[in-house]
Protein backbone atom coordinates (compact mmCIF):
# COMPACT_ATOMS: atom_id res chain seq x y z
CA UNK A 1 0.00 0.00 0.00
CA UNK A 2 1.58 3.48 -0.83
CA UNK A 3 2.31 5.67 1.75
CA UNK A 4 0.54 8.53 2.26
CA UNK A 5 3.21 10.19 4.71
CA UNK A 6 6.84 8.74 4.91
CA UNK A 7 9.98 10.80 7.00
CA UNK A 8 13.36 9.77 6.90
CA UNK A 9 15.54 10.46 10.01
CA UNK A 10 13.86 14.16 10.26
CA UNK A 11 15.44 16.38 12.76
CA UNK A 12 14.60 19.65 14.15
CA UNK A 13 16.62 21.82 16.28
CA UNK A 14 16.37 25.33 18.12
CA UNK A 15 20.39 26.20 18.53
CA UNK A 16 21.02 23.13 21.37
CA UNK A 17 17.76 22.35 21.97
CA UNK A 18 16.37 18.82 19.88
CA UNK A 19 12.72 19.34 19.45
CA UNK A 20 12.91 15.99 16.91
CA UNK A 21 15.51 13.76 16.96
CA UNK A 22 15.86 11.82 13.74
CA UNK A 23 12.37 10.58 13.51
CA UNK A 24 11.91 7.81 10.50
CA UNK A 25 7.96 6.91 9.80
CA UNK A 26 6.07 5.49 7.06
CA UNK A 27 1.87 6.09 6.91
CA UNK A 28 -0.47 4.02 4.73
CA UNK A 29 -2.76 5.34 3.11
CA UNK A 30 -6.34 5.29 4.81
CA UNK A 31 -5.10 4.98 7.95
CA UNK A 32 -6.37 6.69 11.07
CA UNK A 33 -2.58 7.38 12.73
CA UNK A 34 -2.47 9.18 15.94
CA UNK A 35 0.49 10.39 16.97
CA UNK A 36 0.90 10.03 21.40
CA UNK A 37 2.85 11.76 23.51
CA UNK A 38 3.22 14.60 26.13
CA UNK A 39 3.01 17.89 25.77
CA UNK A 40 6.44 19.11 24.45
CA UNK A 41 7.09 15.67 23.18
CA UNK A 42 7.88 17.14 19.50
CA UNK A 43 4.30 16.10 18.49
CA UNK A 44 3.84 19.89 17.04
CA UNK A 45 7.03 20.25 15.73
CA UNK A 46 6.71 17.17 13.27
CA UNK A 47 3.58 18.31 12.09
CA UNK A 48 4.78 22.11 11.51
CA UNK A 49 7.72 20.42 9.43
CA UNK A 50 5.05 18.23 7.31
CA UNK A 51 2.90 21.13 6.77
CA UNK A 52 5.62 23.01 5.68
CA UNK A 53 5.63 25.53 8.20
CA UNK A 54 9.21 25.18 9.33
CA UNK A 55 12.17 23.52 7.17
CA UNK A 56 13.90 20.86 8.72
CA UNK A 57 17.27 20.70 10.54
CA UNK A 58 18.27 17.69 8.71
CA UNK A 59 16.17 14.44 7.21
CA UNK A 60 13.26 14.43 4.95
CA UNK A 61 9.36 14.15 4.60
CA UNK A 62 6.97 13.44 1.89
CA UNK A 63 3.53 14.59 2.09
CA UNK A 64 1.52 12.60 -0.52
CA UNK A 65 4.17 11.99 -2.69
CA UNK A 66 5.86 15.64 -2.61
CA UNK A 67 8.53 16.14 -0.72
CA UNK A 68 7.29 18.64 2.79
CA UNK A 69 8.97 21.39 0.93
CA UNK A 70 6.88 21.93 -1.30
CA UNK A 71 3.91 21.79 0.16
CA UNK A 72 1.95 25.16 -0.44
CA UNK A 73 -0.41 27.02 -2.90
CA UNK A 74 -2.73 24.17 -4.66
CA UNK A 75 -1.55 21.35 -2.59
CA UNK A 76 -3.71 22.00 0.55
CA UNK A 77 -6.70 21.15 -1.81
CA UNK A 78 -5.99 17.56 -0.97
CA UNK A 79 -4.70 17.97 2.91
CA UNK A 80 -7.03 19.12 5.33
CA UNK A 81 -5.25 20.64 8.56
CA UNK A 82 -6.47 21.82 11.86
CA UNK A 83 -4.48 23.10 15.09
CA UNK A 84 -5.90 23.51 18.34
CA UNK A 85 -4.18 26.94 18.25
CA UNK A 86 -5.22 27.87 14.35
CA UNK A 87 -6.21 31.32 13.67
CA UNK A 88 -9.72 32.33 12.39
CA UNK A 89 -11.51 35.12 10.98
CA UNK A 90 -12.88 36.50 14.44
CA UNK A 91 -15.66 38.60 12.46
CA UNK A 92 -16.80 36.37 9.89
CA UNK A 93 -19.92 34.37 10.67
CA UNK A 94 -19.82 30.70 10.32
CA UNK A 95 -21.78 30.85 7.10
CA UNK A 96 -19.25 33.79 5.41
CA UNK A 97 -16.18 31.29 6.77
CA UNK A 98 -18.09 28.42 4.28
CA UNK A 99 -18.27 30.83 1.78
CA UNK A 100 -15.00 32.43 2.22
CA UNK A 101 -13.33 28.95 1.91
CA UNK A 102 -15.39 27.22 -0.56
CA UNK A 103 -14.31 28.48 -3.80
CA UNK A 104 -10.44 27.55 -3.16
CA UNK A 105 -11.51 23.85 -2.84
CA UNK A 106 -12.41 22.16 -6.34
CA UNK A 107 -13.67 18.86 -4.87
CA UNK A 108 -15.84 20.83 -2.64
CA UNK A 109 -19.11 19.20 -1.90
CA UNK A 110 -21.66 21.04 -1.03
CA UNK A 111 -24.16 17.95 0.26
CA UNK A 112 -21.94 17.16 2.59
CA UNK A 113 -21.29 20.78 4.01
CA UNK A 114 -24.98 20.64 4.93
CA UNK A 115 -24.93 17.19 6.47
CA UNK A 116 -22.05 18.36 8.78
CA UNK A 117 -23.67 22.24 9.55
CA UNK A 118 -26.74 20.16 10.63
CA UNK A 119 -24.32 17.16 11.96
CA UNK A 120 -22.35 19.92 14.14
CA UNK A 121 -25.35 22.07 14.74
CA UNK A 122 -23.55 24.92 13.59
CA UNK A 123 -25.29 28.25 14.18
CA UNK A 124 -24.09 29.71 10.18
CA UNK A 125 -25.66 33.49 11.73
CA UNK A 126 -22.80 33.62 14.83
CA UNK A 127 -19.71 35.25 14.21
CA UNK A 128 -16.70 33.09 15.30
CA UNK A 129 -15.70 35.47 17.96
CA UNK A 130 -18.58 34.48 20.08
CA UNK A 131 -18.69 30.42 19.47
CA UNK A 132 -17.49 28.20 22.54
CA UNK A 133 -13.81 26.38 21.82
CA UNK A 134 -15.59 23.50 20.77
CA UNK A 135 -17.77 25.38 18.59
CA UNK A 136 -14.88 26.97 16.64
CA UNK A 137 -13.33 23.41 16.35
CA UNK A 138 -16.39 21.55 15.10
CA UNK A 139 -16.64 25.17 12.28
CA UNK A 140 -12.68 24.48 11.68
CA UNK A 141 -13.30 20.42 10.97
CA UNK A 142 -16.44 21.49 8.81
CA UNK A 143 -14.53 23.54 6.64
CA UNK A 144 -11.98 21.03 6.21
CA UNK A 145 -14.35 17.73 5.72
CA UNK A 146 -16.59 19.30 3.21
CA UNK A 147 -13.83 18.87 0.42
CA UNK A 148 -12.95 15.68 1.22
CA UNK A 149 -9.24 16.01 1.32
CA UNK A 150 -7.18 13.14 0.62
CA UNK A 151 -4.90 13.74 3.81
CA UNK A 152 -6.45 14.96 7.11
CA UNK A 153 -4.17 16.84 9.91
CA UNK A 154 -5.11 17.34 13.39
CA UNK A 155 -2.95 19.07 15.98
CA UNK A 156 -4.44 17.92 19.24
CA UNK A 157 -7.97 18.57 17.91
CA UNK A 158 -9.51 17.06 21.42
CA UNK A 159 -7.67 19.17 23.98
CA UNK A 160 -10.27 20.92 25.93
CA UNK A 161 -13.28 20.21 24.80
CA UNK A 162 -15.72 18.57 26.66
CA UNK A 163 -16.61 14.91 26.37
CA UNK A 164 -20.01 15.54 24.42
CA UNK A 165 -17.78 17.24 21.73
CA UNK A 166 -15.14 15.44 21.31
CA UNK A 167 -18.25 12.23 20.82
CA UNK A 168 -19.03 14.27 18.18
CA UNK A 169 -15.54 14.95 16.30
CA UNK A 170 -14.68 11.44 16.75
CA UNK A 171 -17.57 10.43 14.95
CA UNK A 172 -17.37 12.76 11.97
CA UNK A 173 -13.71 11.63 12.23
CA UNK A 174 -14.97 7.72 11.56
CA UNK A 175 -17.17 8.68 8.95
CA UNK A 176 -14.26 10.18 6.92
CA UNK A 177 -11.74 6.75 7.90
CA UNK A 178 -11.68 4.33 4.40
CA UNK A 179 -11.68 7.03 2.04
CA UNK A 180 -9.28 9.43 3.42
CA UNK A 181 -6.07 8.87 5.60
CA UNK A 182 -6.02 10.57 8.93
CA UNK A 183 -2.97 11.85 10.75
CA UNK A 184 -3.33 13.62 14.39
CA UNK A 185 -1.66 14.39 17.34
CA UNK A 186 -2.51 14.07 20.71
CA UNK A 187 -2.27 13.28 24.41
CA UNK A 188 -5.40 11.90 25.60
CA UNK A 189 -4.81 7.98 24.95
CA UNK A 190 -8.80 6.91 25.36
CA UNK A 191 -9.72 8.74 22.10
CA UNK A 192 -7.15 8.17 20.69
CA UNK A 193 -7.49 4.30 21.27
CA UNK A 194 -11.43 4.63 19.79
CA UNK A 195 -10.24 5.93 16.46
CA UNK A 196 -6.74 4.93 15.48
CA UNK A 197 -5.43 1.96 12.64
CA UNK A 198 -1.98 2.98 13.73
CA UNK A 199 -0.10 4.55 16.65
CA UNK A 200 3.12 6.17 17.20
CA UNK A 201 4.67 7.13 20.44
CA UNK A 202 7.41 10.24 20.59
CA UNK A 203 9.12 11.00 23.78
CA UNK A 204 11.51 13.69 24.19
CA UNK A 205 11.45 14.27 20.08
CA UNK A 206 12.44 10.55 19.57
CA UNK A 207 10.00 8.01 17.81
CA UNK A 208 9.78 4.68 20.58
CA UNK A 209 7.65 2.66 18.26
CA UNK A 210 5.40 3.15 14.94
CA UNK A 211 3.11 0.38 14.22
CA UNK A 212 -0.69 -1.04 13.82
CA UNK A 213 -2.66 -0.62 17.48
CA UNK A 214 -4.04 -4.20 17.21
CA UNK A 215 -0.33 -5.55 16.74
CA UNK A 216 0.62 -3.24 19.87
CA UNK A 217 -2.11 -4.52 22.29
CA UNK A 218 -1.44 -7.73 21.48
CA UNK A 219 2.28 -7.87 22.09
CA UNK A 220 2.04 -6.29 25.39
CA UNK A 221 0.88 -7.94 28.50
CA UNK A 222 0.92 -7.00 32.30
CA UNK A 223 2.31 -9.49 34.28
CA UNK A 224 2.07 -10.76 37.95
CA UNK A 225 3.43 -13.65 39.64
CA UNK A 226 2.54 -14.73 43.25
CA UNK A 227 5.12 -16.28 45.35
CA UNK A 228 5.42 -18.28 48.79
CA UNK A 229 6.44 -15.92 51.51
CA UNK A 230 9.15 -18.49 52.22
CA UNK A 231 10.69 -17.84 48.62
CA UNK A 232 13.18 -15.35 48.32
CA UNK A 233 12.68 -14.15 45.11
CA UNK A 234 15.23 -12.97 42.64
CA UNK A 235 15.16 -12.29 38.94
CA UNK A 236 16.64 -15.52 37.01
CA UNK A 237 19.42 -14.62 35.06
CA UNK A 238 18.04 -15.88 31.79
CA UNK A 239 14.78 -13.54 31.78
CA UNK A 240 13.67 -12.30 28.69
CA UNK A 241 15.33 -8.88 27.54
CA UNK A 242 11.56 -8.27 26.35
CA UNK A 243 10.21 -7.92 29.90
CA UNK A 244 10.37 -4.21 31.08
CA UNK A 245 9.68 -2.50 34.09
CA UNK A 246 10.56 -5.94 36.64
CA UNK A 247 9.52 -5.03 40.44
CA UNK A 248 10.21 -7.80 42.66
CA UNK A 249 8.68 -7.70 46.43
CA UNK A 250 8.50 -10.57 48.96
CA UNK A 251 5.75 -11.69 47.37
CA UNK A 252 5.22 -10.87 43.82
CA UNK A 253 6.90 -10.63 40.68
CA UNK A 254 5.32 -7.81 38.53
CA UNK A 255 6.86 -7.19 34.93
CA UNK A 256 5.11 -5.80 31.26
CA UNK A 257 5.78 -8.55 28.38
CA UNK A 258 6.96 -6.27 25.35
CA UNK A 259 7.16 -9.93 23.10
CA UNK A 260 3.95 -11.82 24.46
CA UNK A 261 3.13 -14.76 22.47
CA UNK A 262 1.57 -18.38 23.22
CA UNK A 263 4.78 -19.47 24.93
CA UNK A 264 4.68 -16.69 27.69
CA UNK A 265 2.73 -18.74 30.00
CA UNK A 266 4.96 -21.94 29.68
CA UNK A 267 7.97 -19.76 29.82
CA UNK A 268 7.23 -17.84 32.95
CA UNK A 269 5.76 -21.33 34.38
CA UNK A 270 9.25 -22.41 33.52
CA UNK A 271 11.05 -19.42 35.47
CA UNK A 272 9.39 -19.40 38.64
CA UNK A 273 8.14 -22.93 39.32
CA UNK A 274 7.22 -22.46 43.00
CA UNK A 275 4.56 -19.74 41.56
CA UNK A 276 1.42 -20.07 43.53
CA UNK A 277 -0.54 -17.63 41.03
CA UNK A 278 0.57 -16.23 37.40
CA UNK A 279 -1.48 -13.39 36.35
CA UNK A 280 -1.79 -12.27 32.92
CA UNK A 281 -3.68 -9.26 31.74
CA UNK A 282 -4.20 -6.97 28.66
CA UNK A 283 -3.22 -3.55 28.29
CA UNK A 284 -5.09 -0.02 27.38
CA UNK A 285 -3.30 1.79 25.08
CA UNK A 286 -2.05 4.26 28.05
CA UNK A 287 -0.57 1.70 30.26
CA UNK A 288 1.07 0.39 27.31
CA UNK A 289 2.72 4.04 26.53
CA UNK A 290 3.35 4.85 30.23
CA UNK A 291 5.43 1.31 30.40
CA UNK A 292 7.51 1.87 27.64
CA UNK A 293 8.13 5.46 28.76
CA UNK A 294 9.51 4.61 32.24
CA UNK A 295 11.66 1.73 30.80
CA UNK A 296 13.32 3.77 28.41
CA UNK A 297 13.78 6.42 31.32
CA UNK A 298 15.32 3.75 33.32
CA UNK A 299 17.67 2.59 30.86
CA UNK A 300 18.88 6.40 30.07
CA UNK A 301 19.70 6.62 33.66
CA UNK A 302 21.40 3.61 34.60
CA UNK A 303 23.62 4.73 31.22
CA UNK A 304 23.91 7.76 32.69
CA UNK A 305 25.37 5.89 35.98
CA UNK A 306 27.35 4.00 34.24
CA UNK A 307 28.96 6.79 32.43
CA UNK A 308 29.45 8.84 35.63
CA UNK A 309 31.18 6.15 37.12
CA UNK A 310 33.15 5.02 34.45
Amino acid sequence: MPAAIETHLLTKRYRRTVALDAVTLEIPEHAVYALVGANGAGKTTLIRLLMNIFPPSAGSAKVLGLASGEISGHAFERIGYVSENQKMPDSMTIGGLLDYVRPFYPRWDRELEAQLVQQFDLPLDRKLKHLSRGMRMKAALASVLAYRPALIVLDEPFSGLDPLVRDELIESLKQQSGETTIFLSSHDMLEVESLATHVGFLDAGRLLFSERLPVLTDRFREVEITMSDRVNIALPSNAPSTWLNVHCSSSTVRLVDSQFSDDTSATLSTLFPDALKISINQMPLRSIVVAIARSGRTQKSVAESEGDAA
